[in-house]
């Protein structure tokens, strides 16, 4: 198995990348190998959410000063999940509505809905993504879908221009490829790098840089779809799953790292999660008179999240909690809006 996600990935990265991903990043363990050696739909999830995770650590230096700490110890990251916005409006260019991008990937993939959780306090829903062959070892995505429905009309028009020109970054090749996947639940290896390279600029802004006054019309009311207007569908934010979050914040805020000031706790209590803040980005809008302006804006940033094993009923065996929970969520959420 780790030969195949090997192979994606250096196809994708080069191999000197690729051997510090596989260095830094825990294998899911235990999966069936394809009888004819091909890439597994789990191999190519793996391989994909390496390289988006590779991409956080090169977004966000905080992040990337942590995992190196982990590396230099001699330790490995368990990416729990990566985190997407999107945006549910009819003026969406050529890009499919909301989670509708994502999901045509992620199900072909092997994934399933896990959860969906409500997050009216910033206009949004989110909806967990678990794979269907190793749940607790290879990362979930949380989709999060954007209402501007729920905003005012002066919003709702500028999200319009903001969104209306995205391109769908999805080529016919990558939509054969995934028909094939999720047909067979494997490719051939060259075909599964060809794919997780297709991919990969699915996670990322599809529109045009923002007018800058449409920027701060949508600042007024959302930090979350002004973050949307500069960052689009890139990862908001990648996941650490480590044993005790509480000690880790401790840790890293004794080392001076930006780390949001107390630690989420579900309704459970077996979810607990915390982050560092975003760390701030400069982007290009368009002024009043059609100039470049830059601006620092915030960017993504890196969580951390414990996890406690239950028992959902007599018969069965301990499992990680793998919910989330909607507090928590717009909790964390508010690292991005911390950094405007």
């Amino acid at each position: 198995m780790s030969s195949n996600i090997s192979t994606l990935l250096t196809a994708n990265v080069g191999a000197t990348r690729a051997a510090q991903l596989m260095s830094l990043v825990t294998l899911p363990a235990g999966l069936p190998p394809d009888p004819q050696g091909r890439a597994t739909r789990a191999e190519i999830a793996q391989a994909l959410n390496m390289v988006l995770f590779g991409g956080i650590l090169e977004r966000v230096p905080t992040g990337r000063a942590y995992t190196d700490d982990v590396a230099a110890a001699g330790g490995k990251v368990t990416f729990d999940h990566g985190a997407l916005r999107t945006v549910k409006w009819r003026d969406n260019g050529a890009l499919p509505e909301g989670e509708a991008a994502f999901t045509r990937i992620l199900r072909p993939l092997g994934y399933m809905l896990n959860g969906t959780y409500p997050l009216d306090r910033i206009g949004m829903t989110g909806r967990s993504y678990a794979h269907a062959d190793a749940s607790e070892d290879v990362a979930q995505f949380f989709v999060s879908e954007f209402h501007p429905e729920r905003f005012s009309e002066d919003f709702r028009a500028a999200v319009s221009r903001v969104t209306g020109n995205s391109v769908d970054p999805l080529s016919p090749r990558a939509q054969t490829l995934l028909w094939q996947l999720e047909r067979d639940g494997a490719l051939a290896v060259a075909d599964g790098a060809e794919l997780v390279g297709l991919l990969v600029p699915c996670f990322e802004r599809q529109h045009a840089a923002p007018r800058l006054a449409d920027y701060e019309t949508l600042l007024r009311e959302s930090a979350e779809m002004a973050w949307i207007a500069t960052e689009g569908n890139a990862f908001n934010h990648a996941t650490d799953r480590v044993d005790d979050v509480f000690a880790l914040a401790e840790q890293q805020k004794q080392l001076g790292r930006p780390m949001k000031d107390k630690v989420e706790v579900s309704g459970s209590g077996r979810v607990r999660q915390t982050a560092f803040r975003a760390d701030t980005v400069r982007r290009t809008f368009v002024g009043a008179q059609g100039e470049a302006v830059e601006r620092e804006v915030p960017g993504s940033f890196y969580e951390f999240i414990t996890r406690e094993r239950f028992v959902e009923a007599d018969a069965a065996a301990q499992r990680y909690d793998l919910g989330f929970d909607a507090g928590n969520a717009q909790g964390i959420f508010r690292m991005t809006a911390a950094a405007c």
